[in-house]
């Protein structure tokens, strides 16, 4: 069954989005005049939670922090000025696109392969990244670009890859999910997609057992990428013809393997 779609998750998939987002934040709360500074560490440990304005409620929940009051009084401000201010980080040029990530989907959007999105981000903040990447045509890339409240429940619920599978008219056996993060991957797999991960650098320590093959990054021809675990991806850099046998590789696998999904799971994890 040969490669017919590419899912890709946003934040820190396509970029390394995820520092800009934490000065966003802050910036945000600064201007409502609200005392509150994320740091690297609290910032890596909220991003558990998936959605920025999930994890804004959470951390007023459970840190219950001075002034929470405030934040939840002026809740939906405060976030549109999040949003305002990282769209202007993103435009900046402050975010770095991920190695192979503009080589990769260029190649794909020219033989073929179609692209989709399926993020926890908001429309706003998916398209300020395309933009950024690719230019003004960038989204009309994408068939499908699931993203932000879209469905009711997010990462690491299925539901978004699900949406984006039904939306694409595709099997999740002849698609690749790309993610970064602990949470994405158990959505894909959830939904029956194979998974390449890539740890971004917030979410290095995230536990990548799940997916089906875990590289440094997607590489380039004159800057390889490292296998980390997971099935062997036979060459340096992602593209589509070593997709193409990647996932061949892995459907071999499964059609050997015990007909247990929890066996099937942990099989194509294993085998290198």
């Amino acid at each position: 069954m040969p490669l017919e779609a590419l899912i890709f998750d946003v934040d820190g998939t396509l970029a390394e989005t995820e520092e800009a987002h934490r000065r966003s934040f802050n910036e945000a709360f600064a201007a409502f005049g609200v005392d509150w500074s994320w740091d690297k560490e609290l910032y890596r440990e909220l991003l558990q939670v998936t959605g920025g304005k999930e994890r804004l409620q959470h951390y007023i929940d459970a840190w219950k922090p001075r002034g929470g009051e405030v934040v939840l009084a002026r809740f939906a401000d405060i976030y549109e000025e999040n949003s305002a201010h990282y769209a202007a980080l993103v435009k900046s040029g402050a975010v770095p696109v991920r190695p192979g990530v503009r080589r990769l989907i260029t190649e794909a959007h020219e033989r073929g392969v179609r692209l989709a999105i399926a993020t926890t981000s908001l429309p706003g903040s998916v398209d300020a990244v395309l933009h950024a990447i690719f230019g003004e045509e960038g989204p009309s890339w994408f068939d499908v670009i699931a993203a932000g409240d879209v469905v009711a429940h997010k990462k690491p619920a299925p539901d978004i890859y699900r949406f984006a599978l039904e939306k694409l008219e595709c099997g999740p056996g002849s698609c690749v999910a790309i993610e970064d993060s602990e949470n994405g991957i158990k959505a894909a797999r959830a939904a029956g997609l194979p998974v390449l991960a890539a740890p971004s650098y917030y979410l290095k320590g995230d536990d990548f057992s799940l997916a089906t093959s875990v590289l440094s990054d997607l590489g380039e021809p004159d800057r390889p990428c490292r296998q980390i675990g997971g099935l062997r991806f036979d060459r340096d850099y992602v593209d589509i013809d070593g997709l193409n046998a990647w996932l061949c590789k892995q459907q071999r696998s499964l059609a050997a393997a015990p007909r247990d999904p929890a066996q099937i799971m942990r099989r194509s994890v294993e085998i290198g």
